[in-house]
């Protein structure tokens, strides 16, 4: 009983570890997050040392009741970590050896904590990309929600933040869609790409015991085993995948947040919010402040954090394990933890939005947003190259803006003056509603476009 407190390596290293490395080194505040994978795969690694006859059934068995017991003291808060044993792997063997006895020495056969961790981090990765992968999806659906009765919604598009052309909001609404849908893609395939079992290369060369990866690569839940066992403990490329394509998400939700900023501004007005998901300010009596908008875009800065840490640590790296690999998890999991609750900040954001339409089509009309379609029409109706129609729009713009006039107020004599060759029926070009409906090439802004585009979507997202 003397040396139950003592290290498992404490028979080689004399004398106590520093208190200060004690603390720098230990990872148990972080990587007990990791207690369920780690007993899922002691218990599965258990099971094959038992099927192999490597130990016996009944020292198996034993094991694995314990490793129950474990679990649902953690699961009820009962279990206490300690910092000296460094790690969720050995606070969990430590406590077995209390439950069970010399029985848990057994666990260990054939395997070292450097392809346990890594088993469990893939483990923990896969369940979390799949968790991202419900809100990504949940998010595309409020999108969808919020765009299929604004199809006829006609707003400004901008570029350079300066008037373009007429659009409609619900096609606004669904670039973002598609942005989300990149995103699902980016975490699924690292969900492919990671789907190889480490546990059975041991520290890095493998192990003499007649183990069975297959087995345990199957009860895990991956489709095989890893093909390399120094490249098993090294490699995290499968962190850096997801806190890629977590820096991506958040930088696409930053841009739909500053979006939302500068439509909902005083200047633009084109959207607001319900105040569920506003703020008011300590001295001003007015305001209302779309402060989670301000924080999703703030917070891309966390995840772009992140994904710089880990590239750093793993670029200089030598090949197979080192300690340097221990704040991998970390990292890991604040760049989840950020992205879920920039996640659900937008699904509120969205689904509390409201739109100013008679503001939109007003903003439509400003700008001078219809050139372009009357270009388009003497190109199509008189035969003319598109520089030389381009002119002519660009004389009526300037006729316009001198006379104050936005495009839709321009009679048809004032036309005529620019080129005779008119009737009334150019009139319809300048009216931003058929202007967004003309766009009708595939992946447009007219109306039809958007409905067929949604019918898709919904589609998809079933």
């Amino acid at each position: 009983m003397k040396n139950k407190n003592k290290t498992v390596w404490s028979k080689r290293l004399k004398g106590k570890t520093s208190k200060s490395f004690q603390r720098i080194g230990s990872s148990i505040n972080v990587d007990k997050r990791l207690y369920k994978q780690d007993i899922f795969a002691s218990t599965v690694h258990t099971q094959m040392l038992v099927k192999q006859k490597i130990i016996p059934f009944n020292e198996g068995k034993k094991i694995i009741n314990g490793l129950k017991k474990i679990k649902s003291q953690i699961d009820k808060g009962k279990f206490i970590f300690h910092e000296k044993y460094e790690d969720i792997h050995l606070n969990i063997e430590k406590k077995l050896f209390d439950i069970i006895g010399p029985s848990a020495g057994y666990m260990h056969t054939a395997r070292s904590r450097n392809d346990q961790v890594v088993t469990d981090f893939k483990l923990w990765v896969k369940e979390s990309s799949k968790d991202i992968l419900n809100d990504i999806t949940n998010l595309m659906k409020i999108l969808i929600k919020k765009a299929e009765p604004n199809t006829d919604t006609v707003m400004p598009g901008f570029t350079h933040l300066k008037n373009a052309q007429p659009i409609s909001f619900a096609h606004y609404l669904l670039a973002y869609y598609e942005m989300l849908n990149r995103d699902k893609k980016r975490f699924q395939n690292n969900l492919v790409l990671l789907d190889e079992s480490p546990l059975g290369s041991a520290a890095l060369s493998g192990t003499s015991y007649k183990i069975d990866r297959n087995f345990t690569s199957k009860k895990l839940g991956f489709r095989k085993p890893t093909n390399n066992s120094i490249d098993s403990v090294s490699d995290r490329d499968f962190a850096i995948d997801f806190l890629y394509a977590a820096a991506v998400c958040a930088m696409h939700l930053s841009r739909l947040a500053e979006d939302f900023i500068i439509l909902n501004s005083d200047a633009f007005k084109l959207i607001y919010f319900n105040d569920s998901v506003l703020t008011g300010s300590s001295i001003m009596p007015q305001k209302k402040n779309p402060d989670p908008a301000e924080l999703i875009r703030g917070r891309v800065g966390i995840n772009y954090g992140k994904l710089s840490s880990i590239l750093t640590i793993m670029k200089g790296l030598p090949m197979s394990y080192f300690k340097d690999l221990q704040d991998d998890k970390a990292l890991v999991f604040e760049g989840y933890d950020t992205l879920k609750d920039t996640l659900t900040m937008s699904s509120e954001l969205i689904d509390n939005l409201k739109i100013s339409k008679d503001r939109m089509y007003k903003m439509a009309n400003e700008g001078f947003t219809t050139a372009t379609d009357f270009a388009d029409y003497l190109v199509k109706e008189k035969k003319m190259t598109f520089r030389e129609s381009y002119g002519i729009s660009s004389q009526l713009v300037n006729f316009a803006e001198k006379k104050e006039k936005t495009l839709n107020e321009i009679s048809l004599d004032d036309l005529k003056k620019l080129y005779r060759n008119l009737d009334k029926s150019v009139l319809k070009v300048f009216d931003v509603k058929n202007s967004m409906n003309a766009k009708n090439s595939y992946g447009g802004t007219s109306a039809n476009n958007v409905k067929k585009m949604i019918k898709k979507y919904k589609k998809d997202t079933r």
